[in-house]
C-alpha cells in the first residue's frame, strides 16, 4: 500500500498529518504577515528615493521571507529551532523571549492555532482530494490577508493576485468553478467594487474602498465562480456591520473611522467555499 492509498483509507491519519503540517504553515504565515508589508514599505521607499534622485539606502536590514533568520524584535538574537515550535514553544516560554524575556505577542500562536483548526476542518470536509489542496491554499492566503489588513489596512498584490491566478488555474480542473464561471467571477468581482468606489467618490469626493478590495473580490470570484459573488458580498457586509458596531460600542468610538474590509471578505469567502452550495440551495428552497 503506497502513501496515497494509505491516507485515502486512513482518514484520521490524514487529518493528523494536516494538523501537524498546518501548525508549521501557520508559523510561516506569521513571517508573511510580519515581513511582507515591511518589504513593500522598503521597496516603496527605495523607489521614491530613486525618483527624487537620492542615493539608495545602504544601511538597514533588507528583508525577505527567508532572511534574516527569525529573531527577537527587542534583543535581535536569532530564535533557536527549539524555541520556534508552533504553539508549544510559546507555552513553554510562557509568552516571553528566551533571552531578554520581552513579551511575545499572542498574535503568533493565534495565527498558528487558527491555521491548524481551519486546515483540519477543510481536510475533513473535502477528504483526501485535490479540492482539499486548493481549499487549503485558499485558507492560508485568506488568513495572511486578514491579519495584514487588520494591522496595516493593506491587501498586498502578491497575495490577492496569487489567489486570483490559483482560482483561474484550478478552474481548468473544475474544482470549485469551471473556467467560464471563474473568468466571469474575476471580471465581475473587480467591476462591482470598482464601480461602487467610482460612484461613491463622484458623489462624496472621498475614497471609500481601496483597490486591494477590488482585487480580493475578483480573486474570490475566480476561485468560487460569479454565481457566489452576491452571497460573498452579503455575508461580508453583514459581518462587517456586526463587527464594526461591536467595535464602536466596546471602544466607545462613534465617529467615522476607517476599518478594513478585507477580513470580512476573507471570512465570507471561506464560508462560501465550505457551505456556499448548501446556503444557495436552502435559499432557493425557502424562496
Amino acid at each position: 500500500m503506497d502513501i496515497v492509498q494509505f491516507f485515502a483509507v486512513n482518514h484520521d491519519a490524514f487529518l493528523l498529518v494536516v494538523a501537524i503540517v498546518s501548525l508549521f504553515i501557520g508559523s510561516f504565515l506569521n513571517v508573511v504577515i510580519y515581513r511582507l508589508p515591511r518589504m513593500m514599505e522598503q521597496s516603496w521607499s527605495e523607489e521614491c528615493r530613486i525618483y527624487l534622485g537620492l542615493k539608495p539606502h545602504k544601511e538597514g536590514e533588507k528583508l525577505n521571507l527567508w532572511l534574516p533568520f527569525s529573531h527577537c524584535t527587542e534583543c535581535k538574537k536569532v530564535i533557536r529551532p527549539w524555541h520556534n515550535i508552533p504553539v508549544f514553544s510559546y507555552l513553554w516560554l510562557r509568552g516571553k523571549c528566551a533571552y531578554c524575556k520581552a513579551s511575545i505577542s499572542i498574535h503568533y500562536p493565534l495565527v498558528e492555532i487558527l491555521t491548524c483548526i481551519g486546515s483540519v476542518y477543510v481536510a475533513w470536509k473535502f477528504g483526501f482530494t485535490w479540492q482539499t489542496l486548493a481549499a487549503l491554499l485558499f485558507t492560508w492566503i485568506c488568513i495572511s490577508l486578514t491579519f495584514i489588513d487588520l494591522d496595516h489596512h493593506l491587501l498586498p498584490d502578491q497575495l490577492t493576485l496569487l489567489l486570483l491566478w490559483l482560482g483561474l488555474i484550478f478552474s481548468i480542473f473544475n474544482l470549485f468553478a469551471n473556467s467560464h464561471d471563474a473568468i466571469l467571477g474575476a471580471i465581475i468581482g473587480y467591476l462591482i467594487f470598482a464601480m461602487t468606489q467610482w460612484i461613491f467618490a463622484w458623489s462624496t469626493g472621498k475614497t471609500g474602498m481601496g483597490q486591494g478590495d477590488f482585487k480580493f473580490l475578483a480573486a474570490l470570484g475566480a476561485y468560487l465562480g460569479w454565481q457566489m459573488l452576491p452571497l460573498i458580498i452579503l455575508l461580508a457586509s453583514v459581518t462587517g456591520v456586526i463587527f464594526t458596531l461591536t467595535h464602536m460600542l466596546i471602544k466607545r468610538q462613534f465617529k467615522s473611522i476607517p476599518l478594513p474590509f478585507g477580513p470580512y471578505l476573507a471570512l465570507a469567502g471561506w464560508i462560501v467555499l465550505l457551505w456556499g452550495g448548501e446556503i444557495m440551495q436552502y435559499y432557493l428552497e425557502v424562496v
